[in-house]
């Protein structure tokens, strides 16, 4: 049977981790994991939550000592905990810092107290790296799928091996310098797993033990690792730390990933930072498969192995440590069998009117609207009724309007992708990885529309017969003019927002004359940036509508 080591480091005085400035040698860390490993309670699945890196890093690797399988679900939300314990009834939950985990719990303090048991082995043993058979479950890594039920995809401990030294080899860290790793990103999700967790432990690099997610923060870490040192991160942290304008300590390689990486801001970080900054393509299905460096072309280079076959017009992922054909979720264009462009999500796809576009095209156009800082495109589930779907934009951009951030954009995208609404919010809502995950967004959609959602569904009011448009509108044969049907249902509008705000009218039709004296109802109904208005005179309808809101401000 084939097994793999579970560090890279050769000596027992090779630095692994640094922790609060202070450095932690492999045999330490070796000790941390017997320790740990003899600890666990029965049961075969382990949920390990240490927000720590290097506690997160000794978990794995007890929980592979222990023959037990690492899950790592997305969110830690009573419903993903829920799904995960009825996918693993036996799972206990690792943590180092207060959680409200409705599972089993083990403490990495209550463990690495003075008083707990040590393995006997753990002072004055042997010098030897455990080895895992190669075929092992090492971790099951949960998506969430279109049902909201989490997805597993198990990983065995040889594909992760693979993964890692193939990552190690495009990023160069294999050439004999002892590399420190500090990373924006939690180890828990893919990117971090991977990268962060798995690289270093797998190239012999030093693992940065802290999160740091502010640019203060971030700078601090950098100054406290040794170079050479590669900071892996996102572009939403990498933005923020360029803006920060803080004395950003000298960095060796960058390392992206989770969103698409703007041409530019890829250039201003090379430039500032005077370090190259690639960019890791991948999934959770298929782990990390290519790399680029986006300032010397667009097209991606393949992990050693790896291939791409493209079957009616789907792309699939296999060889390498990708143990079975899988596919892929992206537009790929094969260049030859070690390259590809990248052209977007499949899901993110918009087809309007027979007119295609995608979510990554429309935000890369939004941000590159001088005074954006961040944002958004976002298109709504159909609903299955007969209101028309429309795109939405929520826009981080103090200082800017949304008229004139619609002019912006109407020089950049075709008309017909202009969203209605485009939304000026403080912050968006990403998720510790920078990642704006599809559930965020619909809340901030939903939020919007709640506050559009006129606060009385329904106005009764009545058109006097002493009204003066009767007197032209028709002598003998008074009838209500539509204009004033219209006034009436603006007002009920701008009643129920509780403002005075002009509307447009997009569409109005008039069904049944009315006469005056006659008792009208106004029934309004909130759209993505409209409202929708039927006025009924007791069971007839006399008329239809939609009134287009302004943007918010």
């Amino acid at each position: 049977m084939t097994s793999l080591p579970l560090l890279a480091h050769g000596h027992e005085d090779d630095l692994v981790a640094f922790r609060h400035g202070q450095p932690i040698t492999a045999w330490q860390f070796l000790a941390n994991v017997r320790r740990l490993a003899a600890a666990f309670p029965p049961g075969g699945h382990v949920l390990n939550a240490c927000a720590d890196r290097y506690h997160f890093a000794a978990g794995l690797a007890a929980a592979l000592l222990a023959d037990k399988v690492s899950l790592l679900p997305p969110t830690l939300t009573p419903e993903m905990v829920r799904q995960v314990q009825a996918f693993a009834p036996d799972v206990f939950c690792l943590s180092d810092q207060p959680q409200s985990v409705a599972l089993p719990r083990l403490v990495w303090a209550d463990v690495m107290t003075p008083s707990s048991p040590n393995p006997a082995n753990e002072n004055g043993g042997p010098w030897d790296i455990p080895h895992i058979p190669a075929s092992r479950t090492a971790s099951i890594m949960f998506t969430s799928g279109s049902t909201g039920a989490p997805v597993a995809h198990r990983k065995s401990w040889g594909s992760l091996v693979r993964s890692a030294r193939a990552e190690a080899h495009s990023l160069g860290l294999l050439d004999g310098r002892r590399h420190s790793i500090v990373a924006t990103v939690p180890p828990q999700h893919m990117f971090g797993f991977e990268s962060t967790v798995l690289l270093p432990l797998q190239s012999g690099a030093v693992l940065g033990a802290a999160h740091p997610f502010y640019p203060a923060d971030i700078c601090a870490a950098l100054a406290a690792a040794a170079r050479p040192r590669m900071l892996v991160t996102t572009p939403v942290h990498l933005k923020a730390l360029l803006a920060s304008g803080l004395d950003i300590p000298p960095i060796d390689l960058l390392l992206s990933a989770t969103a698409a990486l703007p041409l530019q801001l890829a250039l201003d970080a090379e430039a500032r930072l005077q370090a190259p900054l690639l960019e890791i393509y991948g999934s959770t299905e298929t782990g990390q498969i290519a790399t680029r460096r986006l300032s010397q072309g667009k097209a991606w280079a393949l992990f050693p192995d790896v291939r791409l076959s493209i079957a009616q017009g789907q792309a699939w992922a296999s060889g390498g440590h990708v143990e079975q054909a899988t596919p892929l979720a992206d537009e790929i264009e094969s260049l030859s069998d070690s390259s590809f462009l990248l052209h977007g999500r499949t899901a993110d796809l918009v087809n309007i009117a027979g007119k295609r576009s995608s979510l990554g095209y429309l935000n890369h156009q939004l941000h590159a609207v001088p005074g954006v800082l961040d944002g958004a495109f976002f298109m709504p589930d159909d609903s299955g009724d007969d209101k028309v779907v429309r795109l939405m934009a929520f826009v981080v951009a103090p200082g800017l309007t949304a008229p004139t951030l619609l002019a912006a954009l109407r020089e950049r995208i075709d008309a017909i992708f202009i969203p209605r609404p485009l939304v000026l919010v403080d912050a968006m809502p990403r998720n510790s990885t920078g990642k704006l995950p599809r559930e965020a967004l619909q809340a901030l959609a939903r939020e919007h529309l709640r506050k559009r959602a006129p606060m009385h569904s329904d106005t009764t009011f009545v058109i006097a017969a002493d009204h003066p448009a009767f007197a032209g509108h028709f002598p003998g044969a008074p009838i209500v003019p539509g204009v004033l049907l219209l006034d009436a249902a603006v007002h009920a509008i701008q009643q129920s927002q509780a403002a005075a705000q002009t509307c447009q009218i997009s569409t109005a039709k008039f069904l049944s004359p009315v006469g005056p004296g006659e008792t009208l109802t106004i029934s309004c109904r909130p759209g993505a940036g409209n409202t929708h208005f039927e006025i009924r005179s007791g069971a007839r309808k006399v008329a239809t509508g939609t009134l287009v809101l302004p943007p918010s401000p």
